[in-house]
């Protein structure tokens, strides 16, 4: 049902955790599944210099904040945002497509978390 891709990001997460300096955060739920993604950012000079996550939810949810925060770490804002749910699938080597909200719960967290890191600095 997985890909090895998606298994290795479940059993071995990346930038698990919270970032106490963050200075834009967000939470996305799937009312649907029960799944919660946060996302912390870190952005100095418009680059996400730290990212990390912490998400309650199945495998596919792990994989997604885990292949996320390695995809969006030390790109800029303009780049991060570009990053769609498809291609956080597509870097996993694939999703089932019932699976496929969790890689869209990654994404959205991201940008949301830039959203209220833009909204503290008035923009």
């Amino acid at each position: 049902m997985y890909t090895d891709k998606v298994l290795d990001h479940f059993a071995n997460p990346r930038n698990v955790g919270e970032l106490t300096d963050a200075n834009g955060v967000a939470e996305i739920g799937n009312p649907t599944c029960g799944d919660i993604t946060r996302i912390y950012l870190k952005i100095e000079d418009n680059i996400i210099k730290d990212i990390k996550f912490k998400t309650f939810g199945c495998a596919a949810a792990v994989a997604s904040g885990s292949m996320l925060t390695e995809m969006a770490k030390g790109k800029t804002i303009e780049e991060a945002l570009k990053i769609t749910d498809e291609a956080v699938a597509e870097m996993l080597d694939g999703l089932p497509p019932q699976k496929m909200h969790c890689s869209n719960m990654a994404a959205e967290a991201m940008q949301a978390a830039i959203e209220n890191y833009k909204e503290k600095l008035g923009a």
